[in-house]
């Protein structure tokens, strides 16, 4: 047999079958991957929180003796650990979120409704893909650009959707919702 003819011999089962057996894998490799991040990032932080406790005590410390027996200098060490004590307390978070957000990559495989590389930051993408189907039954070329691409000609009807989605993260209203005098009046009245 010439290899011709077992490229054609190859049915739209044995193409799916390939496929699922990829995606499969890629998700086994994934939590295999997310395993061993989760682990490592859970050995640091233990380090981590040791740390924070033992510099942040000692900068205490050190602060109140300083200042029991009035050597400046020595203050500023304490405080100097205290805010190393806190870098090392913002590091430890950091790597808490990573965790979970790895966490929930995790359940997500074992449910089976993992999304390959998922991003860091949820974002509201619903809004996006809603205007991106519209736009491509409307006939109009540009929905397949991305979001970047299309906010250069169309910033009015995208704006409104980022506003809310930055109100959501910032759990309050933005600098652009208070009330801001229009300077194009005012410059008018300056004279010249």
């Amino acid at each position: 047999m010439s290899t011709d003819s077992k490229k054609k011999d190859v049915t739209d089962e044995d193409v799916e079958n390939q496929i699922r057996n990829i995606f499969n894998q890629n998700k086994i490799d994934d939590l295999k991957k997310f395993l061993n991040k989760r682990a490592c990032l859970n050995r640091t932080n233990h380090v981590l929180i040791y740390l924070f406790h033992i510099i942040q005590s000692a900068g205490v410390l050190t602060t109140t003796i300083a200042a029991g027996y009035n050597m400046k200098e020595l203050v500023w060490i304490g405080v100097g650990m205290n805010i190393l004590a806190s870098l090392i307390n913002v590091f430890e978070k950091t790597n808490d979120s990573m965790s979970k957000r790895i966490l929930k990559d995790i359940q997500s495989i074992k449910t089976g409704t993992y999304v390959d590389e998922g991003s860091i930051i949820d974002v509201d993408v619903k809004n996006h893909d809603n205007k991106s189907s519209q736009n491509k039954s409307e006939g109009n070329p540009i929905g397949n650009q991305s979001a970047t691409e299309s906010e250069a000609g169309d910033t009015e009807t995208l704006l409104p959707n980022k506003s809310a989605t930055l109100k959501k993260l910032v759990k309050g209203p933005l600098i652009s919702d208070t009330a801001v005098p229009n300077l194009d009046n005012n410059q008018k009245n300056i004279p010249k």
